[in-house]
């Protein structure tokens, strides 16, 4: 099959607009859906939607950039559909940047339905009945079908805990991919046919594997480097040491994504260590599950105290959530099971993550250093700025049942 998209003139790519190799960046990155700015968070529209939320309810609340899944869509409705449709932005009516990720994750999250080996991976049949086999060209072939505006290369993420030897073949085996991948997104046209592909690193929690697969990834002729394999079970200092030791091995002129991320606390700590994009499922799951972000960390809604409650979930918040409706009302919702609910609370969860992304943008631009925007973190979001974190039993979760 031909590949499916035009030449495009539009100048894709990075510019990185402020910063270095290392520490707090600013730039943006131009698709020919248009661009986005960085730091940038990227809310996750599995199947074609962000769960709950219109297109332009996404926008409003200041996503720039979506992200699908390969492999879920392949599945259902399967990329002919979407293709058909006039891609994913007609089929969706999203007209910004999208995102696809690989079905790399799915090798992590779906064991058991899976087996791998240096020829691809091949997933039984899971929700839909249909069995898929994809390789380092099958990934690609969908995604260019699927019509995004950046295809991610295929990878083997380990779990965490993974013995040394299963991290270090799942390393070789993401660049044996990585190097087919790069070779066929080269064949197609590279960047000139309108979609950038990323390369992704590996290596789980060892620094000398992260060391040698981030120094062959940057060789490659990829438009972006990932950084894969971590929030995947790991402790969030290990994860923080592993995007400290590793982003020094990235080309400053190449833009970098930390994939998987979206507690405020880790978007903040992954900014300051060089990391210019994220993606999440996190605010909208949370929010379906009635688990909101606040400044102070984050509110339970379900629990009693919030009854009688008539403020809104956070002062000075611009979303639907916060200027329209209480706290007891949201309660209401969560208890009667109200779709409303979980669509409010993904809408301020959004909102709270792409504020804190955009004034992130805004201090670096201002040429503010590591220590202020620490100290301007501490005292603006002190849930999260002073260590909070919600694995722990101990941290606060405001309403907390006594």
């Amino acid at each position: 099959m031909e590949a499916n998209m035009d030449d495009t003139n539009v100048d894709m790519g990075f510019s990185l607009l402020r910063g270095e190799r290392t520490g707090p960046r600013r730039g943006s990155y131009q698709t020919p859906h248009g661009s986005f700015e960085t730091p940038c968070f990227a809310p996750v529209g599995t199947l074609a939607s962000v769960k709950g939320l219109l297109p332009s309810q996404v926008r409003e609340a200041g996503a720039e950039l979506i992200l699908a899944n390969t492999y879920h869509l392949a599945l259902r409705p399967g990329e002919e559909v979407v293709r058909a449709a006039g891609g994913l932005h007609d089929f969706m009516r999203w007209d910004g940047p999208i995102l696809t990720d690989s079905g790399g994750f799915q090798v992590f999250s779906l064991e058991g339905l899976r087996r791998v080996d240096d020829s691809g991976v091949y997933f039984a049949g899971s929700q839909s009945g249909k069995a898929l086999f994809l390789d380092p060209k099958e990934a690609l072939r969908i995604q260019r079908d699927l019509g995004s505006d950046i295809a991610m290369v295929l990878d083997e993420c380990p779990p965490a805990g993974a013995p040394r030897k299963q991290v270090q073949e799942a390393t070789r085996r993401t660049l044996l991919w990585a190097k087919e991948a790069a070779r066929v997104h080269q064949q197609w046209g590279g960047l000139a046919r309108g979609q950038a592909v990323f390369g992704i690193v590996q290596g789980g929690l060892f620094a000398d594997l992260r060391r040698e697969c981030a120094e062959a990834i940057r060789e490659l002729p990829f438009d972006g480097i990932a950084i894969g394999g971590v929030s995947v079970g790991e402790p969030k200092p290990e994860m923080y040491r592993v995007v400290e030791e590793t982003v020094p091995l990235l080309p400053a002129e190449r833009i970098r994504y930390l994939m998987g991320i979206g507690d405020p606390d880790d978007l903040f700590e992954a900014v300051l260590r060089g990391i210019d994009m994220f993606d999440c499922v996190s605010p909208t799951r949370h929010g379906r599950n009635n688990l909101l972000y606040v400044p102070e960390g984050r509110i339970k809604i379900r629990n009693a105290i919030y009854k009688k409650d008539l403020r809104p979930i956070q002062e000075g918040c611009p979303c639907p959530c916060c200027r329209d409706f209480s706290r007891a009302y949201l309660r209401h919702l969560a208890l009667a099971k109200e779709i409303l609910g979980g669509i409010l609370q993904s809408l301020h969860n959004l909102t709270f993550l792409e504020i804190l992304m955009r004034e992130l943008r805004e201090r670096i631009q201002e040429g503010w250093t590591p220590t202020a925007l620490r100290e301007w973190f501490r005292l603006h979001y002190p849930g999260w700025g002073r260590g909070f974190d919600p694995q722990n039993p101990e941290s606060p979760i405001l309403g907390r049942s006594r």
